[in-house]
């Protein structure tokens, strides 16, 4: 059925999601007093990644039909639940997204959690290892990890047919990765009976990649609820870190946060590597949309 998009509505209600935010909802500073109530609308552009002129034109009932990857990202960025989402997608004319694996709508209240990291790398990533949102300092460790496309959204897909994904980790540490990885996957898949992108992920692993087909066959099952990680940096050298792993009610969406490991380098390490910032240093992982 034609779904036609109603302009007006779209248009208010972007404007009262955008009143009711603060700045320190969304992990931005607070500022100065403000006149009117909520987020400037430059703000909820930079957020969504989207030029301040379309959002305007958005809000004042003018502006072409947004495609449904800048609803997701306007979702993301105006903290939107679920019912919110979707009553955005409904009245810029397009059905809402599904709620399995191609599902792109990140928990608000991991994402109010990933704002409140700012001295420690922190991402949200899906219970089939897609990254969802990363901090600023989750990108300069990790490199930028939510731009493909595909199977390859999945870091275990990555892991297992892209030697880029490998080098983030010391060659002593593969062997390990490749199991606890496999291990995680499989009790993923379980929850997911009726998911064509978890069947396509699996599928296709099995294709590309003989190691993940002998793993898999092992019918190993563990979930990565913690985890110590050594990751490789072209500028800092080798941070030993710790993984802690929060999960929303579903258990479909994880935030993990990278802590350094007592007794380890890692404290200056990633002090240095907050002074360095993401800028374009070669990392490892920081590669294009595919």
């Amino acid at each position: 059925m034609l779904v036609t998009m109603d302009q007006k509505d779209l248009a208010g209600f972007l404007r009262r999601r955008r009143e009711l935010l603060q700045p320190t909802d969304v992990g931005m500073p607070a500022g100065a007093r403000r006149r009117t109530p909520g987020l400037r609308r430059h703000e909820v552009a930079q957020l969504a990644g989207m030029s301040p002129d379309y959002y305007i034109r958005l809000e004042q009932a003018r502006g072409p039909q947004p495609s449904p990857q800048m609803l997701t990202a306007l979702a993301r960025a105006l903290r939107l639940n679920r019912d919110e989402r979707d009553h955005l997608f409904h009245l810029a004319g397009h059905p809402a997204p599904p709620v399995y694996g191609g599902d792109d709508h990140v928990s608000p209240g991991l994402l109010r959690l990933l704002d409140a990291f700012t001295e420690l790398p922190a991402l949200i990533v899906s219970d089939l290892a897609a990254t969802l949102a990363q901090n600023a300092m989750a990108v300069a460790l990790l490199g930028e990890q939510t731009t493909y496309t595909g199977p390859a959204r999945s870091l275990t897909y990555r892991w297992f047919t892209d030697p880029e994904a490998r080098a983030l980790y010391p060659p002593e540490d593969h062997e390990y990765q490749s199991r606890v990885q496999v291990a995680d996957l499989r009790a993923a898949v379980a929850l997911r009976p009726r998911d064509p992108f978890a069947d396509k992920l699996v599928r296709a692993l099995r294709a590309a990649s003989a190691e993940f087909a002998e793993l898999w066959d092992r019918h190993d099952v563990a979930v990565r609820r913690s985890d110590r990680k050594r990751i490789v940096h072209p500028a800092v050298g080798v941070l030993d870190l710790d993984c802690e792993v929060l999960t929303t009610a579903r258990q479909d969406q994880r935030l993990l946060v990278f802590t350094p490991r007592p007794g380890t380098d890692a404290v200056g390490q990633l002090e240095l590597l907050r002074v360095i910032g993401s800028q374009s240093l070669g990392t490892p992982g920081a590669a294009p949309q595919r």
